[in-house]
């Protein structure tokens, strides 16, 4: 596996959303809004944010099964280090696997 997703790749404490959120740019489709900002340390890090608006358990997370293994298959594309939180839409419990790496791409394509 030449990618791994460790907890230094991820988005943990409320503050870091919170900051996050108050400084970060925004981008959105259909089924993701991401914010993002650039961060000082080594590697991009991400966060992932569904709400129980967006369905059971099960369904949440799956979504965040799906985002985390995008962002680990995808991080060496990023030009920049940047902290990034993935929020889901309602909509996006009705994509699949491949259906919703389109849909990430497209917005890290955009970042």
């Amino acid at each position: 596996m030449p990618h791994k997703f460790t907890k230094e790749d991820r988005l943990l404490k409320r503050r870091q959303f919170v900051q996050l959120s108050e400084k970060g740019k925004k981008i959105q489709n259909k089924y993701y809004l991401a914010i993002y900002a650039k961060n000082d340390k080594t590697r991009s890090r991400l966060g992932v944010t569904v709400t129980k608006k967006v369905g059971n358990a099960a369904t949440r997370n799956k979504i965040k099964r799906f985002c985390r293994e995008f962002f680990r298959q995808n991080q060496n594309r990023m030009s920049d280090i940047i902290d990034i939180n993935i929020i889901a839409k309602k909509k996006a419990t009705y994509l699949d696997g491949n259906e919703t790496f389109r849909k990430l791409e497209n917005i890290f394509d955009r970042i």
